[in-house]
């Protein structure tokens, strides 16, 4: 018994820490903002002019958290540095 309750308590651990660490699929509007520290004007001009892909569902404008870093990695500027 005391060994189902060792492992019980080792698997919340490892499932807390995982679930902690993921940024969230899909943000909404407001994530983003501050996740690019945009104003709400940026952002609308971002999806006008297709540089920032999103999908609506009922009202409610969402983003792929995976599609906005690829936009990112593709518009960087200058060199880095290994």
């Amino acid at each position: 018994m005391d060994l189902k309750l060792e492992l019980l308590d080792e698997i919340r651990k490892l499932l807390t820490a995982k679930s902690v660490g993921a940024p969230k699929r899909f943000l909404k509007s407001n994530d983003v903002m501050e996740m690019l520290k945009i104003s709400p004007g940026t952002l609308q001009n971002l999806r006008i002019n297709g540089t920032l892909p999103y999908s609506k569902v009922g009202g409610v404008i969402l983003y792929d958290w995976e599609q906005i870093q690829q936009v990112i990695s593709e518009n960087r500027v200058g060199r880095t540095f290994s």
